[in-house]
């Protein structure tokens, strides 16, 4: 990779095939049922990335993948995509790490499953072995699938001074990576994931605020709490604290990838150095972006449209 090409987000995590099937009629378990089936490449920190690089961000991948086909779906999609798949670490005989989702005919979800063991057996040597590429970062993006184990190792040795921020993704994921919470330079919690990692309640914006200092008294240097229509609230170890929000979108088309664009769009504006205001406006558009599609990652998703929407939507 050429000096120009190096990556500015690096980012560690699950890539996975999703596969999602919709029933054309009412379900009856255990039987076969006619549906829609439909599979794309998915995971919380692959799909930042693939924003990111969409809106022209250059960025790479540490994750794992099976020699199997999902593998090489992961890797082709998400080289097409724009992410620099060169570091991925390829298992041989393994299987590559999936979900599956079956929606009922009213596209409510009956049941998931998802297979990560791949990603639970990655060691911290391969984290080492990469430490170059992370420590040459701008910033590192990670989520809480991973094994705490391995981000502690992240966040303490591999990172070096590379900034790292983490989307804690659930509340279960939140709970398992509360331990060392504040080591992460951002986190980008919504308010039950806050409550998880602060020990707090966050039911009121006072309580939210309140939250948000607990965790930066702990060593975290921002947190942007995602809240939906509401927006996000802000607060950073500088004494920035606001609550932010762009007007409502009249027609929301698919809210699953809202959060993953947001925390793209926020990395986005971090390391080109934007004001607070200007960052959390630039993710807050980014999430707008991302619910104009039917896809979880808006195909049409580049900076110029992120801009025109954060002038749009701009209170």
């Amino acid at each position: 990779m050429s000096e120009q090409m190096c990556p500015k987000v690096v980012g560690v995590g699950a890539a996975n095939v999703d596969v999602h099937g919709q029933s054309r009629k009412a379900i009856v378990m255990r039987d076969s049922n006619p549906g829609f089936m439909a599979a794309s490449v998915g995971g919380v920190t692959r799909n930042i990335l693939e924003n990111l690089a969409r809106q022209g961000v250059p960025v790479a991948l540490l994750s794992a993948a099976g020699d199997d086909l999902y593998g090489e779906k992961i890797v082709r999609d998400s080289t097409a995509a724009g992410i620099d798949m060169s570091h991925i670490l390829i298992k041989r005989g393994a299987v590559s790490s999936s979900y599956i989702a079956i929606l009922d005919e009213r596209g409510d979800m009956l049941l998931g499953m998802s297979d990560m063991r791949i990603i639970e057996d990655l060691h911290t040597a391969y984290l080492d072995e990469n430490a170059k590429l992370l420590q040459s970062a701008e910033a590192i993006v990670c989520d809480a699938c991973l094994p705490i184990n391995l981000l502690d190792h992240l966040v303490s040795a591999a990172a070096g001074n590379t900034p790292v921020l983490i989307d804690p993704v659930s509340t279960a994921y939140a709970r398992q990576m509360e331990p060392i919470a504040g080591k992460f330079y951002a986190i980008k919690p919504n308010e039950m994931e806050l409550s998880i990692l602060s020990g707090l309640p966050t039911e009121t914006e006072v309580q939210i605020e309140r939250a948000c200092d607990a965790l930066l008294h702990r060593g975290v240097r921002r947190i942007a709490v995602s809240r939906g229509e509401k927006g996000c609230y802000y607060a950073d170890s500088m004494g920035n604290r606001l609550f932010r929000a762009l007007r409502p979108v009249s027609q929301m088309v698919n809210a699953t990838g809202a959060g993953d664009a947001f925390m793209a769009g926020f990395i986005h504006a971090l390391v080109n150095g934007q004001t607070v205001e200007e960052m959390l406006d630039y993710a807050l558009a980014s999430g707008i972006t991302a619910i104009q599609s039917m896809t979880t990652i808006n195909p049409e998703m580049s900076d110029a449209l992120v801009r025109e929407n954060r002038n749009r939507y701009r209170l």
